[in-house]
């Protein structure tokens, strides 16, 4: 018995991280997992990765897939780098002998429908989160409501549609009840049981909103569709809520609640709803911003709070959930009335409703759990590891391995501390930079988050966000005549870091610092760290918090500096654009003897330059290495010329019949686009002069997505020949006894690849590069770039489509252009590849590349024998800063 109980007493807890499932969220499930992946795994804290696909296959895969931007990136070669279970039973006996614990982070259908809890459970598999017949209550939307109403909350009224029953007299009926005008009267539509707000329109009467309801069932979404009360004036809210309590007495405490503000357009022209949709919720742009906490009095807040946890009692809920919710100041027609009077939701300032419980939250690195775990004291790893360990108490038989755990965590601790003291090292700091006032500035938050959140993990560093804003805090005209006195920057604390647009993080340093909002918050905060403290501190494996409540500082940028020189720092240089890919920041590091990733000012202003770049490197045709012809156009031009006789000079000048345009000192794909006529032309060109913040989809003569464009429009646009390539296709549909394969013709022989080049200056090493794959329209999107979930890249390039020798050219001209550039540090490549013999057509090269959790730089490091993860990818660059600067 001795030894066993002293292996028992060593061993880590081993934790099944299962992604993916049948719903449309798949692509947020794999972001999560990765999240949780990320935060979690250590020496005490061994994770085995799993992965169920649309069929309802599942595989044991590779951590490295998680890093993958969509699951199609894989999908059709799981059969080849995966281990595939026969059935879902045979894969439950698997996780029964090789876990202790299963981390469920599967979204919707099969995640949060009871579906996989039920599996886990005739298997006698501890599991983290609610119970099957819990998760099947709670998930259904209209049967939550119904049961929320029993329970004397207010709810929102709603009339439900199921497949082929739809009675179009009954539901006019329902919109003369709720003093809804059945020919205009606006609605939500939305399915009762998915989430991510898949699938959620507004409609316009009882006709439209029955047309949307059987259109999403057609669309196979849901057979269960409500049509809800468009709540006017409202406000959304949404709040995390955790268990503390012991073994299974529930103890739920809600955190700090996030007030959801969504924004209309800037433009009277641009009829948009204001809902919290698919594309709000997941992709950085200024439609939406969120406030912890809400902007509503403290009754209001406490409200919330205590309804959330009667909500997670009543429903039977475990470990952990979120719950969504409407905070109306002044009471709508349809719920106003005297057999209200009496129910929970009421409160002196208006009325609070509940309408969604999401028992598997988003938990990307952004994520609601995140931003409200920050503000009362917990970070990443701290609250994930809270949720695993709680779940772990419930089950009797894993105490034993929940204590090992934790005395192998405190045994790491302690052996930490030491070596710090008899080191008497102190920690190198390290600055991450993002933001800036150019359109690319989301993306850029997007990228240093990820890069500060994955260098946090390195003992021996100090690593702080900075935030580079206009001097103003006022993002709205980008500087070309810049000069140091017109920039800020803010050193962050970890809250504040974790918001959805740099605007957001501006706004919040100046709201950290004014002394009304800093009193309601710290209230606030305090009340509930107080409520956590208390019961937490009763769990042995309770480590405290990690987050300190720290306020914002303000530099300017000179001063800024001198403050990154006198910590004896390096930057790591996170800035999209502008000022930050133009090299005037690397010039006022280099001046002042502060190391900095990336290339130096010369080589980073000349790749700013389109133009300059293909310059650069014209003559090296020779090697295989080819230029795009370019016109350059000042955009004043455009607004005041014929655009029939710009259209015809195009032609005839760059011997093209349709054309690809670009901002001359822009990337991340805003105001790309490609016109086939004068009309598309005009259209774009109408964009510009109405300062439109996008262009809708198909709104040129080619079918295409949302256009993100520069605001303010660019000074300057490039207009380039339009280059053809073969479209590939991740075909779902059966051939050969498989269900996933590539469809690619071949004819066009050039194909569109990224790539990213890493390495000391002169010696610039390629990493293998990835196919990007356009799902809709001709210029890959802002969402196919960035937004978690979407884009298809394919890395390296599958050996059906580029041969070994071809993929081995294409890597050597890769290596010869940024050598010739004078790349250094990192950068990445865009350009046209001929699958025949590897000659490269540049399109551009970007000295600060994305560095987002599913960049492709990220996919291709992981592709390096060995594999190189994220935190060590970034470390390593880093490292190759310090190198240059020694």
């Amino acid at each position: 018995m001795a030894p066993a109980a002293a292996e028992q007493e060593a061993r880590p807890l081993r934790v099944g991280l299962v992604c993916g499932g049948p719903s449309a969220e798949r692509g947020i499930s794999l972001n999560s997992a990765r999240s949780v992946l990320d935060h979690i795994q250590g020496e005490d804290l061994l994770v085995s990765c799993y992965y169920i696909d649309c069929g309802m296959n599942a595989y044991g895969i590779s951590p490295a897939q998680l890093y993958s931007n969509t699951p199609s990136d894989f999908d059709f070669k799981l059969e080849s780098l995966a281990q595939e279970f026969s059935s879902l039973s045979e894969f439950a006996d698997h996780l029964s002998a090789n876990v202790d614990i299963v981390f469920p982070v599967i979204h919707g259908k099969f995640g949060e429908d009871g579906g996989i809890q039920e599996l886990l459970e005739k298997k006698n598999i501890p599991f983290v989160g609610t119970p099957s017949n819990e998760c099947r209550r709670a998930f259904d939307k209209h049967n939550a409501s119904l049961e929320l109403e029993a329970q004397g909350f207010l709810t929102v009224p709603n009339f439900l549609v199921e497949k082929d029953k739809l009675d179009k007299s009954k539901l006019e009926e329902w919109f003369r009840t709720v003093n809804l005008n059945k020919e205009n009267g606006k609605v939500v539509v939305k399915p009762t049981r998915a989430g991510s707000s898949i699938g959620v329109v507004v409609a316009y009467g009882a006709n439209e909103a029955a047309e949307k309801a059987e259109g999403i069932i057609a669309e196979g979404i849901d057979d269960k569709i409500i049509i809800e009360v468009f709540l006017e004036g409202g406000c959304e809210f949404t709040a995390i809520v955790i268990d503390v309590g012991t073994t299974n007495n529930s103890q739920p405490i809600v955190l700090l609640p996030t007030e959801v503000e969504l924004l209309a357009s800037s433009n009277s022209e641009i009829q948009e709803d204001t809902i919290f949709n698919y594309r709000r919720k997941y992709l950085p742009t200024q439609q939406v911003a969120y406030h912890t906490p809400p902007r509503f009095p403290t009754e209001v807040i406490d409200c919330i709070r205590e309804g959330v946890s009667l909500l997670f009692r009543h429903f039977g809920l475990r470990d952990f959930a979120r719950i969504d919710g409407w905070f109306i100041p002044t009471p709508a027609t349809s719920l106003s009335s005297s057999e209200n009077g009496g129910k929970f939701g009421n409160t002196g300032y208006g009325i609070v409703l509940f309408t969604d419980i999401n028992l598997i939250s988003g938990m990307e690195q952004t994520s609601f759990l995140f931003q409200q775990a920050s503000k009362v004291g917990f970070s990443h790893s701290r609250i994930l590891r809270t949720i695993v360990q709680h779940a772990c108490s419930r089950f009797p038989s894993l105490v034993p391995s929940n204590n090992a755990w934790t005395a192998l965590f405190r045994k790491m601790q302690s052996a930490k501390q030491a070596e710090v003291i008899q080191n008497g090292t102190c920690k190198q700091k390290a600055f991450v930079i993002f933001g800036g006032d150019t359109s690319e500035r989301q993306v850029s938050l997007m990228s240093g988050t990820n890069v500060w959140l994955n260098l946090q993990g390195f003992d021996d560093l100090d690593v702080t966000p900075c935030l580079l804003t206009p001097a103003n805090g006022y993002f709205s005209s980008h500087n070309e005549d810049f000069n140091e006195s017109a920039c800020d920057v803010w050193t962050l604390p970890y809250s504040l870091v974790l918001r959805h647009t740099t605007e957001e993080v501006c706004d919040a340093c100046f709201e950290a610092i004014e002394p009304e909002r800093v009193a309601i918050t710290s209230r606030l905060r305090g009340q509930v760290m107080k409520e956590l403290e208390q019961a937490l501190r009763k769990q042995d494996w309770f480590a405290g918090f990690d987050i300190a409540d720290e306020q914002p500082s303000k530099y300017s940028l000179q001063q800024w500096i001198n403050h990154v020189k006198e910590a004896n720092a390096v930057v790591f240089i996170a800035v999209h654009g502008g000022i930050g890919e133009d090299g005037t920041i690397q010039s006022l590091l280099e001046s002042a003897g502060v190391p900095y990733t990336g290339p130096g000012p010369i080589a980073s202003r000349t790749c700013m330059d389109k133009v300059a770049t293909s310059l650069a490197v014209d003559h090296l045709a020779s090697h295989g290495i080819h230029t795009i012809p370019k016109d350059v156009r000042a955009s004043e031009e455009l607004l005041q010329t014929s655009l029939v006789d710009i259209w015809n000079e195009l032609k005839t000048k760059l011997q093209t019949v349709t054309v690809c345009v670009k901002p001359a000192r822009d990337g991340c794909s805003t105001g790309v686009a490609r016109l086939c006529c004068p009309e598309d032309l005009e259209v774009y060109t109408n964009a510009l002069r109405r300062k439109l913040q996008r262009l809708p989809a198909n709104c040129l003569s080619r079918a295409h997505g949302v256009i993100e464009m520069p605001v303010p429009p660019p000074e300057s646009l490039i207009f380039e020949p339009y280059i053809e390539t073969d479209e590939i296709i991740i075909s779902n549909e059966a051939r050969d006894d498989s269900s996933r394969h590539l469809v690619w013709k071949g004819e066009k022989e050039w194909l569109e690849i990224t790539v990213g080049v890493v390495g000391k200056r002169g010696e610039m090493h390629s990493l293998n590069p990835s196919i990007t794959v356009k799902e809709s329209g001709d210029i890959l999107s802002l969402e196919e770039k960035f937004q978690g979930g979407t884009g298809i890249n394919l890395t390296p390039p599958p050996a059906s489509i580029m041969s070994e020798d071809a993929l081995q050219k294409c890597k050597s001209c890769i290596e010869m252009m940024a050598n010739t550039l004078g790349l250094e540090g990192f950068s990445r490549i865009d350009a046209f590849v001929n699958v025949r013999n590897g000659e490269v057509l540049l399109i551009e090269v970007n000295t600060v590349p994305g560095m987002t959790p599913s960049t492709v730089l990220i996919h291709q490091a992981l592709t390096e024998e060995p594999p190189i993860y994220p935190h060590k990818f970034f470390r390593t660059l880093l490292d190759l800063a310090f190198a240059r600067a020694n």
